[in-house]
This record gives C-alpha cells, structure tokens and sequence, in this order.
C-alpha cells in the first residue's frame, strides 16, 4: 500500500522535463535528477522508489531501441498533479514498444512488464508533431 501524499507547497512546479542525448549514461542521469526533483516535491518514500525504477526502463528501452538519427535526444517529463505523479519518456523512433514475453533465462525484456505491473496505468502513443513516440506511466 502506498502511503499518501504529503501536501505540495503552492510555490513548488508541478511538472519537469529534462532533454538528454540518447546515450547510456543518460539513464542514470535521468535517475539522478528524478530523484532529486521527488525529494523537492516531497513525494513518498515508495512512490519515489518505484517511479525511478520504471523511468530508468523507459530510458534504457529509449536509448536502446530507438534507432534514430545521431543527435537526436530523450525527454523525460514528470508531471505532479494532487494523487497521481505521470512519468513520460519520449524519443524520435517510431517504432511503438509492445511487452516482450521473456523467458526465464533471457537478460532482458521485461522492461515494460515491470511497468504494467508496477504502474496504476500506462500507455504509448504516437507524438502529436508526427515525430516519434511518447510512453508514460502514471503511480
């Protein structure tokens, strides 16, 4: 169960997007700067813990997956409303991610299981400029 959330100060943003290169070092700066901008916010202990869990997915599934021209960067956007915290990661692939189902010896490919599993709810979609896709998840 988790516990509820602490009162937001009217002064604090309520959303925040980072713009990073798509490369593997950026899924750990992606997981710094989230958890730095939750404690900010105030946000639960095991809310924290699990939205960086399911960002650091997203990211790696971006950088990973996404076969897009050179230069081409991840935004990873939070966004804070009263009871929800929604996560999105976007990139310049179209190519739409969909659960892989792994097998118990594979190393990967559990990515977006462990987001259906964990998530109060999730979803991809194309991005209304025509360039790439948006997956998010909301906790």
């Amino acid at each position: 169960m988790q516990t509820p959330w602490p009162p937001l100060p009217t002064t604090a943003p309520k959303d925040i997007e980072w713009r990073l290169p798509r490369h593997a070092r950026s899924v750990g700066r992606a997981r710094t700067l989230f958890r730095e901008q939750a404690a900010s916010w105030e946000l639960p202990q095991d809310v924290t813990d699990t939205a960086e869990l399911l960002l650091s997915e997203l990211m790696t599934n971006a950088y990973r997956h996404a076969k897009v021209p050179a230069g081409r960067e991840i935004r990873a956007r939070c966004e804070l409303t009263e009871d929800r915290l929604r996560v999105t990661v976007t990139d310049a692939s179209e190519v739409l991610p969909t659960p892989a189902a792994a097998r118990p010896d594979d190393e990967s490919g559990r990515g977006l299981a462990l987001v259906a599993a964990l998530a109060a709810d999730w979803g991809v979609r194309r991005r209304e400029c025509g360039i790439g896709k948006e997956v998010w998840f909301e906790v």
